[in-house]
Order: structure tokens, then C-alpha cells, then sequence
């Protein structure tokens, strides 16, 4: 069992307070914190250690910490790749919106239409996919991505990068590359907008709510969808075996299900080998059905395209063609997934998916159906099916059932997108996640959700038992994230794309009222089923902000520890490390060996370190600050994978490792790799010098001070190096930090009680030492308590 070492955040009050009283006062630009110098005077007891003949004027090398590459930035794609991708977004985007066909006259219609009442519906859905999916996803909001990222919480993300509106981890924040435009780039109207939102606490609570419930709704139709699909299509047996009972039908969709997220970790590229091809069939049999409906019963049914039967049916109706809207709005459910998985395909595949395929497809359907229903009006109640040609229902109906699977994919990758991104901006713990391609980088998927998922999925299939009964509970937060998407994406063509708000307004207004309609309609099926949705939605929004708040309190918690070294420790010009007065003056001890400190995502001192160096009093004779930085890409060159610089006190070295997904870092063998590339740093370093010096020096010769200069920097550098292999020879330590958290005395109930709940859910889901794969008798475990 690896040694662990645990103690009491006892810091001087004092000291305490000056610590965290200057780290409150950072300045704070787009949620990006900036570290206070090492020449900042902290707190009263602070020196100015330059000044005293006592101690060395030591320097820290530049770090190398932040690279141009350490960014997160979109994938570019070759036309081939483009292609590919487009392809690939067919049978995971589309099966969700290409299924609607299967239901959408038969959630509309209550009872069989007449013919003014047919072509209105066909006109609204013609038009609401014209509108709500073409012209207002595909065409707008789709440019408004994070770095290639979609979906309402990275648009949330993307104006946190050009307005000061949220919070990051300090020990991340730098990782975001903030885009604020200078106020004199903006115009008076711009300026008054963003200045509002930053200096309103109601507004940023306001846009954090609303990305934070776009993502739970998301989640919580992630877990309806696949329920819907699946049982829409299973329940097609019925056509051709009529005396099927409920059981058998549940049965096999609850048994599709499970199939569907067992295979999951194969990842997007290899199911869409499969899933791809069924979804572009199930389009074209739809748009050929719609070809052959046409020309055999009523072609006339394609006047719908002229809005005006849309409107003279919701004014004819009034009420009822008001509230007719929530079936009608089936018709582009899963548009909410096309922009949240634009992360594992892009715009430009997506864009030309929709418009070159699924699109005309859909429209063909649509109007196919009502020719037939125009003819067999009693025919809507099963529109699919009944439609079809003579001999081709059995087909039709494999298809059908090969499609409704795949639809549930796009709300499954969508779920994984969305987690991975409310996991970056610290609204989730950190769980597992694993890229499933080193060509496109951002297909992702993620075990613990995928089979919570699974369950979830299988409990609604089972409970709800039919498509009527699941069609009353779909629609509501599909609408709510469609209205949430109106009003982020507005923001981001004022404070992001700069356009003057009042070329926005009314275009804004007039989708957020379409918006509206569709919700207003949804929302009247809350008591019969929609009321699910909500509340899995409501139950999910508060767990992620529960999350947050208690990072939050976590990070005001270590303000006080966030400091470059010589905060905690100086140097004595013989060499001697001593505590500063901060901390008691100490002289800190050296023990022989070669210590490594982990320290994930940090820029300056580890925490762990802090801790050590302060409680032992005592430091190993060598000291790495080891740093991960993970990229968005497979691979890391091995020429831009290691920066590693010397810190101000003696043998004190960080080493920043950038790392692909598919990299291996945490080997048995790190503390050689470390060791080498410290080793071949202090080299080059010496040789770097050396050749500057050369450079500058004429050749007529040396003077004697110049000599003895050289000379000692020789020396300086064969004693780094011994020091190095003495050291590592000598002991290797690994040493990882575990904090606890302790809830302060007087907390108030309420407060209390979110806390506990923040420290259960972090304790069971924080990285195990266990995990590290270097040897564990070698590692050492500080452990350390913090108010929050």
C-alpha cells in the first residue's frame, strides 16, 4: 500500500488572510485570472528578497507553459474528408428528423382531415422545416461555433470568450484563448449590451441557466428519443401481423435498445458503416414513396408549398390549429442534435448533408403522404405504411425498424458532446472519455453516460409503451432548446460577429416568435407526459450547477495557494532554502532523491508541493513540477511534446508534456523520461550560452573576468548535473496530492447540505492514485484538508 501522508490546512490567520485578500483581488478579463508577479508586494510581512545581501536574485526561466498549439481550434478537412464527413452525418444526424415521417400526421390529426385542413398541415411542416431547420440552423446558427464545437452551451462557452461573464478554473483559464474586443471597436449600442451583461449578475446567472437547462433538456430527449424511434417502428408490425400483443412489441424494442448502446464503443466512424447506409436508403424509399404517391393520387397536394394554407389553417382553426402545432413541430425534432454534434462533423459536411440530401428527401415524404392521405383520408393514422406501394411493406418496414435504431444515434452523440463540453467549463466532475478516431478529432464517447443512458432508455420504452403516449412527452425541450439557441446565438451576432442590433432585432424577434408559437403549443402536453421531460431536464440542469457551485467554493478555497515559488520559499546566498516570512522563516531541510510533483492542469506552484515544502519543512534534493496538457489531437510531435525550463530555487526544474488522446504519458519508466529530458535541457541551455557568448566575444581573445565567468557557469552547470544524477540515482518519489474538503463551521443549513452533496459526488469520482501506472512503491500520497 503506497505511504500517505495527511494534514490540517493550519496557516497562520494571518498569513492565511493576506493570502487569500491578494488572491481575491486578481483581475479578472473574460474568466481568465491573472497570477500576481513574483515582484508584487503580498500582504503586509512581504519583502522585496532582491534587496537583501542575505539572498540569491534568482529568476525563473521562461516556462514554455502556453504554446500557439496548446489552443483549442476547429479541424480543418480536405474536400474528400468533407465528403466523408457528410456521409458519415447521414446515418448519425438525420435518422432522428428522418424518422419523423413515421409520426407526424398521426400526432398531428386526431381524427381523419378534410382536404383544406390536409393541405395546411402539409404546408406548416413544408415550411417549418424550410424555416426552423434550413434557413435558421443550416444557414445561421451552425456559424456559430466554439471552435468547432455546437450546441447552446458552446455558444454560451464562445460569448464567455468575448464578454466577462464567467468564471473558469484558475488552473485552466489560460488554456481558453479570450477574444474581447476593445471597447473602441465596438459601436455605443454593442458596448451598452455587453456592458449590461457583464455588470449584471442577474443577466450571467440568467445565460448560465439558460446554457446550462439547453444541455439537460438535450440529455433528458437523449433519453426519450431512442424510446420514441425504436417503438415507432416496432409498432409497424402491427401492419403486417395485426394480432401482436403489447408485450411481444415492447420486448423487442426494449431488446433493440440494449443492441443499440452495447455498441456504442465502437465509435461513430465504424457504425456509420452500417448506420450510414440504412439512413440514406430509409431517405431515398421516403422521397420515392413521396415520387410515386404523387403521380398516382394527388399531385395537386404540392400548392402547400404557397404559405398562404398554412396561415388560413391556424386562422380557420384558430384554437385547435394553435394547439395542432405540438404534432407538427415532430417534423424537425432532433434539430437540437445538428447543431450539437457539428463537434464530431463540421458545418460545411453538415451543410451539405441537409441541403444536398436529407432535405429533399424529407420534402418529397411529407408531400407523398398527404397526396395519399388527400385520396384515403382514414390513411393518417399510419402514414408511413399505408402509403407505401403495393409489395413493398415488408421492405418497408425493415427499413423502417433499421432506420428508427439509428435514429436514436444523433441524440446519443449529442449527449456526448454536450457532457464533454459542460465538463471543460467545470458544470460536471471529470469521468471518462474516449476519442474513437485519430482522423476526425472530435467523435467522442463516453461509458458511464452511454450506459446510464441505456437504462433510462429501456424504463421509458417499458413505461411508456406506446408512441402516443411518448409523443405527448417529446416536443416540449426540443422547442425550449430551439428558443434557447434563438436568443445565445442573437447575442453572438452582436458581441461576437459584430453586426449593429438593430439589424437584428427584427429578424430575432420574428424566429423567437416562431419559437414561441411551437413552445406555447408544446407546453399544453405537460400533464399528459411532457411534464417527464421536464423534470429529468430540471433534475439534471440542478445537478450540474450544484457541480459548479461547489468548484466555486473550491477554488476560493485554494486562492491562497496559487503562487509562483518564491511566495512560499527564497533562497540564501549559501545555498539554503528558507520559508518565507509568510510561513514562519524556516529553514527548509534537503533529503537525497528525485521527486517528482504531479500537478495536472497548474501554471504555478503544485498544490501538493506547497503543502509539502510548508507541513515537512523539507524538500528532495531535486524537484520537478510535472504538468499534463492535453490537446485536442491524437498524436503530439515528439519535437513540440516537452518544454521544460529551471525555476528560481536550486534544482528546481517544471516539465510541460502536451499530450494527444492516444498518447501514453503515465508510464512505468517517467521518471527516466523525466530525468533525460531535464538532463539534455541543462545541456543545451550551457551550450546555448556558451554560443551566445562565443558570438559576442571578438576573437583577439578573453579577458581574465570573462574567463573566470565562463568558468563558472561551467561549474554551475557540471554541479546541475550532478546533482541531477546523484539525485535520481539515488531515490525516485512520485508524489500526488489528495485534498479533502471540510465544510466550515457556522455554514448554514441549506449551504450544508448542497456541500455535502458536491464532496459525495466528488470523492466517488476522483481519480484513484491507483490508476498511475508507475511503480507504487515509489509513490507518496500528501494528503491535505481545506475549508470550503
Amino acid at each position: 500500500m503506497e505511504p500517505s501522508i495527511q494534514f490540517a490546512e493550519q496557516t497562520a490567520p494571518s498569513a492565511q488572510n493576506n493570502a487569500q485578500n491578494n488572491a481575491s483581488t486578481h483581475n479578472a478579463i473574460g474568466g481568465v485570472v491573472r497570477l500576481r508577479s513574483r515582484t508584487q508586494s503580498i500582504g503586509r510581512k512581504s519583502i522585496d528578497y532582491s534587496k537583501s545581501g542575505e539572498y540569491e536574485d534568482a529568476e525563473d526561466e521562461d516556462a514554455g507553459l502556453r504554446n500557439e498549439g496548446d489552443y483549442k481550434r476547429s479541424q480543418s478537412f480536405s474536400i474528400a474528408q468533407i465528403f466523408a464527413l457528410a456521409y458519415q452525418s447521414i446515418g448519425v444526424i438525420y435518422g432522428d428528423i428522418g424518422t419523423s415521417p413515421l409520426y407526424v400526421f398521426s400526432s398531428t390529426f386526431t381524427e381523419a382531415p378534410n382536404r383544406i385542413d390536409l393541405l395546411g398541415v402539409l404546408s406548416l411542416v413544408l415550411w417549418s422545416i424550410t424555416l426552423m431547420v434550413t434557413v435558421k440552423y443550416i444557414l445561421i446558427i451552425l456559424h456559430a461555433d466554439n471552435d468547432g464545437e455546437g450546441g447552446t452551451f458552446s455558444t454560451y462557452s464562445l460569448l464567455s470568450r468575448y464578454a466577462n461573464i464567467a468564471n473558469r478554473d484558475p488552473r485552466e483559464a489560460s488554456l481558453v484563448r479570450m477574444q474581447r474586443y476593445n471597447t473602441t471597436d465596438l459601436g455605443r449600442s454593442t458596448k451598452t449590451i455587453r456592458s449590461g451583461m457583464e455588470n449584471s449578475k442577474f443577466f450571467r446567472a440568467l445565460l448560465k441557466t439558460i446554457g446550462v437547462l439547453a444541455v439537460s433538456m438535450v440529455m433528458a430527449d437523449g433519453v426519450l428519443t431512442p424510446a420514441q424511434s425504436v417503438l415507432g417502428a416496432v409498432q409497424g408490425l402491427s401492419v403486417v401481423k395485426s394480432d401482436i400483443d403489447k408485450s411481444t412489441i415492447i420486448g423487442v424494442t426494449c431488446a433493440i435498445l440494449i443492441l443499440l448502446f452495447v455498441v456504442q464503443p465502437l465509435g461513430i466512424s465504424k457504425l456509420t458503416i452500417v448506420f450510414s447506409p440504412i439512413v440514406m436508403v430509409w431517405l431515398l424509399l421516403n422521397a420515392g414513396f413521396g415520387v410515386y404517391n404523387l403521380a398516382k393520387h394527388d399531385y395537386t397536394v404540392l400548392k402547400a408549398f404557397n404559405p398562404y394554407y398554412a396561415f388560413d389553417y391556424l386562422i380557420r382553426n384558430r384554437y385547435h390549429g394553435w394547439r395542432s402545432l405540438g404534432g407538427v413541430l415532430l417534423c424537425f425534432t432532433g434539430v437540437e442534435a445538428l447543431f450539437a454534434d457539428i463537434g464530431a462533423f463540421s458545418m460545411r459536411a453538415i451543410q451539405l448533408s441537409w441541403l444536398g440530401y436529407a432535405y429533399p428527401c424529407l420534402l418529397l415524404a411529407y408531400s407523398g403522404q398527404a397526396a395519399f392521405i388527400s385520396r384515403n383520408p382514414d390513411a393518417y393514422s399510419n402514414p408511413f405504411f399505408n402509403a407505401a406501394p403495393p409489395g413493398w411493406l415488408i421492405f418497408s418496414l425493415i427499413i423502417a425498424i433499421a432506420a428508427a435504431i439509428v435514429a436514436s444515434q444523433a441524440m446519443i452523440t449529442a449527449t456526448f458532446q454536450l457532457l464533454t463540453q459542460i465538463m471543460k467549463l467545470s458544470y460536471f466532475p471529470q469521468i471518462k472519455v474516449v476519442h474513437t478516431s485519430t482522423t476526425y478529432h472530435g467523435q467522442l464517447y463516453v461509458p458511464a453516460v452511454n450506459w446510464l443512458l441505456m437504462v433510462g432508455t429501456v424504463l421509458v420504452a417499458a413505461i411508456y409503451n406506446n408512441t402516443t403516449s411518448l409523443g405527448n412527452a417529446y416536443g416540449v425541450c426540443v422547442m425550449f432548446v430551439t428558443f434557447f439557441d434563438t436568443c445565445m446565438v442573437t447575442l453572438v451576432a452582436i458581441l461576437v460577429w459584430r453586426i449593429k442590433p438593430y439589424y437584428i432585432f427584427f429578424p430575432a424577434l420574428t424566429v423567437a416568435s416562431l419559437d414561441g408559437a411551437y413552445l406555447s403549443s408544446a407546453l399544453l402536453k405537460v400533464p399528459d407526459g411532457a411534464w417527464f421531460t421536464i423534470l429529468l431536464a430540471t433534475l439534471l440542469a440542478c445537478i450540474f450547477i450544484l457541480w459548479r457551485f461547489g468548484k466555486e467554493q473550491q477554488w476560493k478555497a485554494e486562492a491562497g495557494d496559487r503562487f509562483p515559488t518564491t511566495h512560499f520559499v527564497r533562497t540564501r546566498q549559501d545555498g539554503q532554502l528558507q520559508l518565507t516570512p509568510l510561513f514562519g522563516e524556516e529553514f527548509v531541510g534537503s533529503m537525497q532523491g528525485f521527486g517528482i510533483f504531479f500537478d495536472k492542469a497548474g501554471e504555478t506552484t503544485p498544490i501538493v508541493f506547497n503543502q509539502f515544502i510548508r507541513k515537512l519543512v523539507s524538500a528532495p534534493s531535486v524537484i520537478i513540477f510535472f504538468h499534463l496538457r492535453p490537446l485536442d489531437q491524437p498524436f503530439v510531435e515528439p519535437e513540440n511534446k516537452y518544454s521544460v525550463s529551471r525555476l528560481a530555487i536550486p534544482n528546481c526544474y517544471r516539465l510541460v508534456v502536451r499530450h494527444g488522446y492516444m498518447d501514453e504519458v503515465i508510464t512505468p519508466n517517467l521518471a527516466t523520461l523525466i530525468f533525460e529530458k531535464v538532463r539534455n535541457h541543462i545541456v543545451s541551455r550551457a551550450l546555448d550560452r556558451e554560443g551566445e557568448k562565443a558570438a559576442a566575444t571578438p576573437a583577439t581573445g578573453v579577458e581574465g573576468s570573462e574567463r573566470d565567468n565562463v568558468s563558472s557557469r561551467s561549474s554551475t552547470t557540471s554541479s546541475r548535473l550532478e546533482a541531477l544524477e546523484r539525485a535520481y540515482h539515488h531515490k525516485v518519489l512520485y508524489i500526488t496530492g489528495k485534498e479533502q474538503m471540510k465544510i466550515s463551521e457556522g455554514t448554514n443549513f441549506v449551504r450544508r447540505f448542497f456541500l455535502h452533496i458536491f464532496l459525495f459526488i466528488r470523492e466517488n469520482t476522483r481519480t484513484k492514485i491507483a490508476s498511475l501506472d508507475v511503480p507504487m512503491d515509489k509513490v507518496i500520497e500528501v494528503g491535505f484538508v481545506k475549508d470550503i
